[in-house]
């Protein structure tokens, strides 16, 4: 288990300093952390000096268990071969699990005449999605439900197989009974470095809007992740732009920003009841700059100006403090959002634990008892005071920890 500074032998002190001294105080409070610009140049993500320390073996990682990191796979993936060209007759194809929270269909590729494009859609039309521009090796956006309908439109009969669209997978997504039943199961295995710490104190953002409307506001920002087709994250709106924020052990490249969905306004509608609003559903763009050490990914997503009216969240570049009072806007299990801002153990109020804490390298975390599960990875953890991100929620673990935003804002603070 990761352990807080504080407690430690001064023997084991000092050999958590040292595993960093080669970084040159590149992750301390006061020190100076570098992007790479080359990395830019070569559509790359950039990385950090603390990295480069990692990868030559001046620096290194601290032991993690990687089941505290809460990726676990909500859907799973099918072959296909189905296809609608030019040359068929039909213009219709249905894709179908039986059952299925969600269907995903993969485009192995789409090529079109100018003016013709594709759609897909609910069976009921009102989630639907076109796509005009060739496309190879690329997702389509999911559609809520066990069907999707792909639809080939185009101006003229007739034609060459080798245009139109080809589906070579799908991702069909589990039941919400059933991920509930992966969040429980993994609970009771991972107990007691369980997420959930004392009971599941965490509420719909919605059952707050009345008590805490300052807070629910500040959760509009945050977004669930659907990657690759399976695996949950979250992530939220970081400055004024077009800028997101998450977890390096979400994703790290472009490629796989592309594959990700960013779903906003993915919230319940009334307290206490399963009734959830449509998601805005946008798309990863580009990966600006990641790190592994501090665990967190900067990108961008394809159509901003969709999301823009969700507002944004800004990172602190101060020190977290012990007993500060915190909340967390997550979407645990992939659930419409939920605010963390309770905790028995704490007396009732979530708050900062130890303002110091081992993540990946020694001391770059702060921890707390806030309540997450699986799919709050990538979460902000806010500051009652300032509503300022404070962390980067990552890990599990009671207490559970993020990544102190003030290391994260010395690297990326330019970029955003």
């Amino acid at each position: 288990m990761r352990k807080p500074r504080t407690g430690h032998s001064g023997a084991e002190r000092k050999r958590r300093k040292l595993i960093l001294v080669a970084a040159a105080g590149s992750i301390a409070l006061g020190g100076a952390a570098a992007v790479v610009p080359s990395a830019f140049a070569e559509d790359e993500p950039a990385t950090t000096l603390l990295d480069d320390a990692l990868l030559d073996g001046t620096a290194e990682l601290m032991p993690v268990d990687d089941d505290l990191l809460g990726l676990v796979d909500v859907g799973e993936v099918s072959e296909l071969a189905e296809s609608l060209t030019y040359a068929d007759d039909a213009d219709v194809l249905k894709v179908s699990g039986p059952d299925a929270g969600y269907v995903k269909v993969h485009f192995e590729r789409l090529l079109l005449n100018t003016g013709d494009f594709v759609t897909v859609s609910s069976p009921d039309g009102a989630e639907s999605y076109r796509y005009e521009e060739s496309l190879i090796d690329q997702w389509a956006t999911s559609i809520t439900g066990d069907t999707a309908i792909v639809e080939l439109h185009r101006e003229s009969e007739g034609g060459s197989s080798a245009l139109g669209v080809l589906i070579d997978k799908a991702a069909y997504g589990f039941t919400t009974e059933e991920v509930d039943g992966l969040a429980q199961e993994r609970a009771d295995n991972a107990r007691p470095e369980e997420s959930v710490c004392e009971g599941d104190e965490k509420r719909p953002s919605v059952c707050y809007r009345s008590t805490h409307p300052d807070v629910v506001d500040r959760a509009e920002p945050v977004a669930r992740l659907l990657i690759d087709g399976t695996v949950l994250c979250t992530a939220f709106r970081v400055g004024e732009g077009n800028r997101l924020l998450t977890n390096h052990h979400c994703f790290t490249e472009t490629q796989e920003a592309q594959g990700t969905e960013v779903w906003f306004g993915y919230d319940c509608a009334v307290c206490g009841a399963d009734i959830a609003n449509a998601p805005v559903k946008v798309n990863g763009a580009e990966v600006l700059a990641t790190s592994k050490s501090l665990d967190y990914t900067l990108f961008t997503v394809d159509d901003f100006a969709r999301i823009e009216d969700f507002g944004y969240l800004e990172l602190s570049d101060r020190a977290a403090r012990s007993g500060e009072e915190i909340y967390i806007p997550q979407h645990p299990a992939g659930r419409p959002t939920e605010i963390a801002i309770e905790s028995s153990v704490d007396g009732g109020n979530c708050v900062v634990k130890h303002e110091q804490y081992d993540g990946y390298v020694a001391d770059s975390d702060i921890s707390y008892y806030c309540d997450t599960e699986f799919g709050s990875s990538g979460s902000p953890v806010l500051s009652r005071d300032t509503h300022e991100v404070i962390a980067l929620h990552h890990f599990g673990g009671c207490p559970n920890s993020g990544v102190n935003a003030r290391l994260i804002e010395k690297e990326i603070g330019h970029l955003i």
